[in-house]
């Protein structure tokens, strides 16, 4: 369906230039399975990787700010900024951040801060990461713009050209946004975020606890072509699931008429800990200044998965980052990032 857009903002693509990467330290154990010690020693691994090539803001507050600040002493490019959470998944509980339309008149972008609720209910409490959206907001002197439902960044997935990708499993879903019809969802996505046309898709990866992220599933990498899973094993929970996406996406056509170019990404069969399956996914790529961070586990899928991100992004270096331990919390790279664009 198209809609009518925001004619002041457009919601950027994420390979369009930054200012800054935000980082949230990790520190609640409850959200990882196994061994948490060792998580913000993943984190400071992507800290400093990130710091290479643009600047890293790094949000929490008391002891927990202080650790990242002892793990991270000496590396350039790196702030700390004093902003309580609940949680690490900035990628979720930040702003989504749009752009002016008009990129010669000056204006700075605006910070589109959503209602938040852990993914449906699931990880009380949530205050603080519902507040964060607004504080950094303010500590970027940005304008807020009320989003007016319950949505997650990582279930946004943008071209920067008037298309928005979505999961109507984690958006048109009771626990977020009860009696909203899709066509309301569509109207109220479309004049927040600056785009035309909303397309959806559905499925989710087992031990995926967002409900079916679109950044798990299917991503631009530029305008009319998408990258998306699949799993070839018909013996994985997620293969049928994939495989009815793949054919929808490739029935889809963008804002501008364009029908998509669906490029598949195997994923890693089976991939468990301790008998759990996890959404081990290397769509859950991050897209840098200069670089794509794709996350690897050390399996027959990795060297697949960055030929083809390499082929589609042609100047950028591509950056392999084990997500083995990360993938224990349910989520890699671009979870736990949050673009800002530059102004």
């Amino acid at each position: 369906m198209m809609a009518e857009p925001s004619p002041d903002f457009r919601l950027p693509a994420e390979w369009e230039p930054h200012a800054a990467t935000w980082l949230a330290w990790p520190h609640r154990r409850a959200t990882w399975l196994g061994e948490f010690a060792v998580i913000p020693g993943v984190f400071a691994g992507v800290a400093r990787l990130i710091a290479r090539y643009e600047p890293v803001r790094i949000v929490e507050g008391g002891a927990v700010l202080a650790d990242a600040r002892t793990r991270l002493d000496g590396v350039a490019n790196v702030e700390f900024v004093d902003l309580p959470t609940n949680d690490s998944w900035i990628r979720d509980t930040g702003p989504v951040f749009v752009v002016p339309r008009d990129s010669t008149g000056g204006g700075a972008p605006a910070a589109v801060c959503w209602g938040w609720n852990a993914w449906g209910g699931k990880y009380p409490p949530w205050d603080k990461d519902a507040a964060l959206g607004r504080a950094i907001a303010r500590r970027l002197g940005l304008a807020v713009i009320d989003g007016d439902l319950v949505v997650e960044g990582g279930g946004l997935e943008t071209d920067g050209d008037g298309t928005l990708l979505v999961n109507h499993r984690c958006i048109e879903d009771p626990a977020r946004n009860p009696g909203v019809s899709r066509k309301r969802l569509e109207e109220i996505l479309c004049s927040r975020l600056g785009v035309a046309r909303v397309l959806w898709v559905g499925g989710e990866l087992a031990g995926d606890d967002t409900d079916g992220h679109i950044d798990q599933l299917a991503r631009f990498v530029a305008p009319g072509r998408v990258v998306a899973a699949r799993q070839p094993d018909p013996l994985d929970p997620n293969h049928a699931a994939l495989e009815a996406n793949l054919e929808r996406l490739r029935e889809l056509s963008d804002a501008g008429g364009r029908r998509l170019e669906v490029i598949p990404i195997d994923i890693p069969p089976r991939f468990s800990f301790q008998g759990t399956q996890l959404p081990a996914s290397h769509l859950n790529f991050y897209v840098g200044n200069g670089f794509v961070a794709v996350p690897v586990f050390l399996g027959p899928t990795d060297d697949a998965a960055l030929r083809t991100l390499e082929r589609c992004f042609p100047g950028r270096t591509i950056e392999p980052v084990e997500c083995t331990e990360l993938v224990r919390g349910r989520g890699a790279l671009h979870c736990v990032t949050r673009d800002e664009p530059a102004w």
